[in-house]
């Protein structure tokens, strides 16, 4: 699977996660130099607390299009660490 912003591929995993219809990456698929941390939070109650970052591709921010369950609660542990995208991010 390729998560696709701005024209570059931004993660890129055989291993990705599905839940709820999205596709989790392995923090190790995401390339470096494309993601900002942000302070923004939500919070799912079976998941748990999600953190976010901010896509920046040549010159361009998507914010907060990038999720990740750090500390997930028990139901999704096997997303923990993992990232998700939506915002445009387009997913194949």
């Amino acid at each position: 699977m390729k998560a696709i912003w701005n024209g570059q591929v931004i993660a890129e995993s055989d291993e990705t996660v599905v839940v709820d219809s999205n596709h989790y990456f392995p923090k190790s698929s995401l390339v470096d130099g494309f993601f900002k941390p942000s302070s923004t939070k939500s919070t799912c109650p079976w998941k748990g607390e999600a953190s976010y970052l901010t896509i920046s591709v040549n010159g361009k921010e998507n914010v907060d299009a990038a999720w990740c369950y750090e500390s997930p609660l028990d139901a999704a542990k096997n997303i923990a660490n993992h990232f998700a995208f939506w915002k445009g991010v387009e997913v194949t």
